[in-house]
């Protein structure tokens, strides 16, 4: 996982177990069932009650975010024996986690 830090300060205590990372022991994202074909941000924040939600919408201010890329496929194999066959599916890999960026901001207000 890429780590950025944006400002100085305490950060957020995290853990990263597979493909699921959690925040202070509260907040828990399993970010390969977030991945789609398309990148993904995550936007993680603190209420005005302390409380860690997604989306920044509902939240008073950065605690981290997440950015996901989007999803990779492996390219079936043709044998080229039988024209009448169907087609091979590309199949999706699994999620590497050194390609998510996480990123980091102070908690000057995070209870």
């Amino acid at each position: 996982m890429i780590v950025k830090e944006i400002n100085e300060g305490a950060k957020i205590p995290y853990e990263v177990s597979g493909a699921k990372i959690c925040f202070d022991d509260d907040l828990t994202i399993n970010l390969a069932k977030r991945q789609e074909d398309w990148a993904v941000h995550i936007d993680v924040c603190s209420d005005k009650d302390g409380a860690l939600v997604i989306g920044a919408a509902s939240g008073s201010y950065y605690v981290a975010q997440i950015d996901i890329p989007e999803r990779e496929y492996t390219e079936p194999e043709t044998s080229g024996e039988d024209e009448g066959e169907e087609a091979a599916q590309p199949e999706a890999v699994a999620l590497d986690m050194d390609k998510v960026t996480l990123t980091l901001w102070a908690l000057e207000n995070y209870a």
